[in-house]
């Protein structure tokens, strides 16, 4: 059998990992779901040893299901999802859940941070934007209001850093999952002074950063065992989730960008030199050190359409279930029967706060021009274009930055979706490709596991691996009207900002006192 290369993807709803070959043919796969632990307000929380077990679940699932024997398997690599915490005793006892990036509980003192300690000093030189989805911000939370754990912690990391240290023994992050927690200076690429002066945490508190190129060595035998592994199979320790993506759809030349709708969403381009925004609305994460990934993320994508299935479409989710037929093909099939522009419906997806390029957590969702001759049918469209509206305002953050964009590279669940990949081609007015690998985080992790061992010899390997199975160009009529609507969507935020303020205010005090 030929070598084969695994890439892992600890992310926020399951930990998959895909078996490629070592010219990016799917193999095989395996994913492990958890769930996610929100019982009080704001709180989006994780249980990492769940996470630890669905991380040896899906790679030993992964090697069974591609029949590979131990020897077979040349590498191992990570993607994770970026900005979660995870706090431990003296003795790598947990302290805490693994915090998520939804988690919001921090809002406040991101705003504090941004007001009273130069926030945006902070951004740039960490490039991650004040945000409660960032470990900056969740610490200084947990400082102020859960003083008890922070004073017993004597170790701050992420899940994948825990997870790893559960296989091999050493607390090491990668520069690209570092440069996402808002206390890494990405011009020294290391942990910055003044970040951790401010929260009182010491570097000695951290994992070391190391490149996402950085092989883990140590594997306990027993454990590659049970995973179908040699102990010696070179594990690379990879990167975040949003910088493979774009390196797995070949999203990696200029002019090039990539757009993900998974449960979030993001927009991401690759550059050569660390770079931020003078108005601090791009993130900036490292891929390697001469790859750079500029972009924005949103909170709201695939579970806006979930929360329109589950709640705004019930009967006819039901109906599509009776039928054994997928509910969001059927919903899909219904907004078809609208035209482009919902006749002047718009929906702002903020359902969960949101970020970039806005960062502001207290943003709600809401239904703007609804009139009489509006059906259900036209709020399901209008949810659907919403989430690309959205994804459109980080748009002009980006060119700013990096220049003009000529090409999109979709990717995520959405992408299974005819519509909502023309939508995305009209309303951007630029042409949309979509790769034959839906896995891009997993392939992105795998070429770079492989770039690190010497076995290709760049990552523009990732070229000959991705292929395209549609391309949507964008339609006239449709680009007219949605440029028409998108002024209008994009000005109302900021017209609502106290507003928005007000009302999630009230929301926070019905939560806590039906908390008791």
């Amino acid at each position: 059998m030929p070598k084969i290369m695994l890439g892992a993807d600890i992310g926020t709803t399951s930990t998959k990992t895909v078996a490629f070959t070592m010219d990016g043919k799917v193999l095989a796969q395996h994913a492990v779901e958890y769930p996610l632990l929100c019982t009080t307000p704001g709180m989006a929380e994780q249980d990492p040893l769940q996470i630890y077990q669905a991380v040896l679940d899906s790679i030993a699932g992964a090697v069974k299901a591609a029949g590979a024997r131990p020897e077979d398997i040349a590498l191992v690599s990570f993607s994770a999802a970026m900005h979660s915490l995870i706090a431990l005793d003296a003795d790598n006892n947990l302290l805490t859940n693994s915090m998520t990036w939804a988690d919001n509980r921090a809002s406040v003192w991101a705003k504090r941070i941004r007001s009273e300690f130069d926030g945006m000093a902070i951004y740039r030189r960490t490039g991650t934007p004040i945000h409660p989805m960032s470990p900056l911000c969740k610490l200084m939370w947990l400082r102020h209001e859960h003083a008890d754990i922070f004073n017993k912690a004597a170790r701050f990391v992420g899940v994948k850093e825990y997870v790893l240290f559960r296989l091999f023994g050493s607390w090491q992050v990668d520069y690209s999952i570092a440069s996402a927690t808002g206390m890494f200076n990405l011009r020294e690429l290391n942990w910055d002074k003044d970040a951790l002066a401010l929260l009182k945490v010491d570097a000695a508190q951290l994992p070391q950063p190391v490149p996402t190129t950085h092989q883990l060595q140590g594997l306990d035998a027993q454990i590659a065992r049970q995973l179908g592994l040699r102990s010696d199979t070179p594990f690379i320790i990879g990167a975040n989730d949003g910088v493979l993506s774009n390196l797995g759809v070949n999203a990696i030349k200029t002019g090039h960008v990539a757009v993900t709708i998974g449960t979030s969403g993001a927009m991401r381009t690759v550059i050569e030199q660390p770079l931020t925004d003078e108005q601090g609305r791009t993130f900036c994460y490292a891929l390697t050190d001469k790859h750079w990934v500029v972009g924005g993320p949103v909170n709201n994508g695939g579970n806006i359409f979930r929360w329109v299935r589950d709640e705004l479409a019930t009967a006819e989710s039901a109906a599509a279930r009776d039928k054994q037929l997928d509910p969001y093909d059927a919903l899909t099939r219904i907004a078809e029967h609208v035209a482009p522009g919902a006749e002047g419906l718009l929906f702002h997806p903020f359902m969960a706060g949101e970020r970039a390029p806005l960062w502001n957590a207290d943003l709600r969702g809401s239904f703007f021009g609804l009139a009489l001759h509006h059906g259900k049918e036209h709020m399901i469209r209008a949810a659907l274009e919403g989430v690309i509206f959205n994804l459109y305002s980080i748009l002009p953050a980006l060119e700013d930055l990096v220049g003009p964009t000529r090409r999109m590279m979709a990717t995520g669940g959405f992408a299974r979706s005819a519509l909502w990949r023309q939508m995305m081609a009209d309303i951007f007015n630029r042409e949309v490709v979509v790769p034959e690998s839906v896995e891009s985080s997993c392939l992105g992790a795998a070429v770079l596991g492989a770039y690190a061992l010497g076995l290709v010899p760049s990552l523009e390997v990732i070229s000959d691996m991705v292929g395209s199975t549609h391309r949507h160009v964008p339609d006239e009529k449709n680009v007219a009207i949605y440029s028409q609507l998108q002024p209008i969507f994009s000005a109302i935020p900021a017209k609502l900002e106290q507003e928005y303020l007000a009302i999630s205010e009230f929301q926070r005090q019905v939560a806590q006192r039906a908390q008791g």
